[in-house]
Parts: C-alpha cells; sequence; structure tokens
C-alpha cells in the first residue's frame, strides 16, 4: 500500500481508497489548488476497482492518483467494514457542484475539459446562473479520437495559460484516468476526473432519486436506462467486483489497520 500521509485510506482489491467524508474531500482539494499542487483526483467505483485489476496503466494511474475518492455506494460500505464508520460517498457530480458553489468565497477558477461543444456550453450557462459570481478559466471538447503531440500541447498550454486552479475532466472512464495521469506533471493545477458530471448537471442525464442512490442501486437505474448500452458491463462488472473484494477481503482489512496505524492516522472505532 502506497504511503498517504495526508489522509486515511482503505485498500479495496487493488486499489487505496481516501476513507475521507465529502467535507473533508472538498476542503482536501481546495487546500490543493489554492496552494497550485499539481494533483489529480479519481472518482472511483465498481467498475474503476473491476477495471484497476484488468489494465495495467489504469491500475497505475489509480495508484498515482493523489486522491481516490469512493463514488459507488459498495466503495463506501467496504470502507466502514474496515472501520470508517462516518465515510460518504463522495461522487463526481456532487463534488464538481459543491467546489462551484465555494468557488467564488475561495477565489478559485475552474476550466472544463471532456464532452461535447453544445453540452459545455450549456455547463457554462447553468453554472454561471447557478453561481453567478464565479470564474470559468476556459472549456474545451476534444475530438473522439487519439489526438496529434501538437494538439496535445496546444491543449495543455491553453489550460495552464487560462490561470485554472481546478479542472475538471469528462472523459469517460478509463480515458479520464489516464489522460489525467499521463499529464499531472505537465498541468499545474487540480485534475478531477467527474464523469458523467457534466451531463448530468445540465440535464442531459438525469441522475436516479436520492433513495435509490443511497440504496447503492444507481447502477440498477443506468442499466433500465440505458440497456444496451450498459448491459455486458454490468453483467460482468459486478460479481467480479464482488468476488475480488471478498477474496482479498481479510488481507485488505489488516493492511487497511495496520498502515493507518502505523501512520498514526488510525480508524473511527
Amino acid at each position: 500500500m502506497k504511503q498517504l500521509p495526508q489522509y486515511r485510506v482503505g485498500r479495496i482489491a487493488d486499489a487505496d481508497i481516501a476513507a475521507l467524508t465529502f467535507q473533508e474531500t472538498v476542503h482536501t482539494v481546495e487546500q490543493w489548488a489554492v496552494g497550485r499542487k499539481d494533483s489529480y483526483v479519481c472518482i472511483c467505483n465498481t467498475h474503476s476497482i473491476v477495471t484497476a485489476g484488468n489494465q495495467s496503466e489504469f491500475h497505475e494511474a489509480l495508484a498515482r492518483a493523489d486522491l481516490c475518492t469512493p463514488d459507488g455506494m459498495p466503495l463506501v460500505w467496504a470502507l466502514k467494514l474496515y472501520g470508517f464508520e462516518c465515510q460518504d460517498r463522495v461522487d463526481g457530480p456532487s463534488l464538481m457542484l459543491k467546489l462551484c458553489e465555494r468557488a467564488p468565497q475561495t477565489g478559485l477558477s475552474i476550466y472544463f475539459y471532456g464532452s461535447t461543444p453544445d453540452t459545455l456550453d450549456s455547463l457554462k450557462e447553468r453554472v454561471e446562473q447557478d453561481y453567478p459570481e464565479i470564474r470559468i478559466a476556459g472549456g474545451f471538447s476534444p475530438p473522439f479520437r487519439e489526438l496529434r503531440p501538437d494538439e496535445e500541447e496546444q491543449i495543455i498550454h491553453d489550460i495552464n495559460s487560462s490561470g485554472a486552479h481546478i479542472v475538471f475532466v469528462s472523459l469517460g472512464c478509463p480515458k479520464q484516468e489516464i489522460w489525467m495521469y499521463r499529464n499531472k506533471d505537465r498541468i499545474r493545477g487540480v485534475m478531477i476526473g467527474v464523469g458523467a458530471a457534466f451531463d448530468y448537471i445540465t440535464g442531459k442525464v438525469r441522475r436516479p432519486p436520492l433513495m435509490i442512490q443511497k440504496l447503492g442501486l444507481e447502477w440498477l437505474y443506468r442499466l433500465i436506462s440505458e440497456p444496451k448500452r450498459l448491459w455486458k458491463r454490468y453483467v460482468y462488472n459486478n460479481p467480479v467486483y464482488v468476488y475480488r473484494f471478498l477474496k482479498s477481503y481479510r488481507r485488505n482489512k489488516r493492511l487497511t489497520l495496520h498502515h493507518n496505524r502505523h501512520a498514526g492516522r488510525g480508524v473511527e472505532k
């Protein structure tokens, strides 16, 4: 398990997930952004955990991340089983909106990277409407193809020149995590991979009711909404996650308790 002295972590299968509450996560990201810490945040669910076990570069992207948050409720439940009884869900849309809400107070500027030009226009309009004093440094919708080196360099230059403190990245998993991993030392600021948050916030995609989210059934809601696109993912992903979690549970719980206590972080009970 990697050393993360700033906060508590729990090992779930092969990934280290931060055992921070939602408010602690917001505070941590804001501190990094104010201090211009070159960093990136991965929002993790069961799909992330399974993918990390199957793809070496994605596994490395999570391992090198400055923060991996528990998005899916199964990850929250896993951390609670390790003793982190106050663990919250820290999902992309909620984290993004909270940081945008507080940006006028913290003086942080934001940048949107990903999705389509129309969605970015709608997102900018929606965010400025809800948070009138927010400072949006810019945004860019990359083409749906592999970027040429010169295009990549221009994008990095534009993001850095914008002065953005936080870059919200919406490319989908695992593309956004790998993109952040590859560009961590090139982008000055905090990158956060927020998945479909742009679509949720603009209303392009509807989120399930809060009760369904708390019950850990958001995957089922999405499957019913988009069965053709998602059925293969969930038929494979969910059983594999359960298997890998149960197989590694005893060992990972011991590791989690040992490493956190050795680093002086401890657990809540």
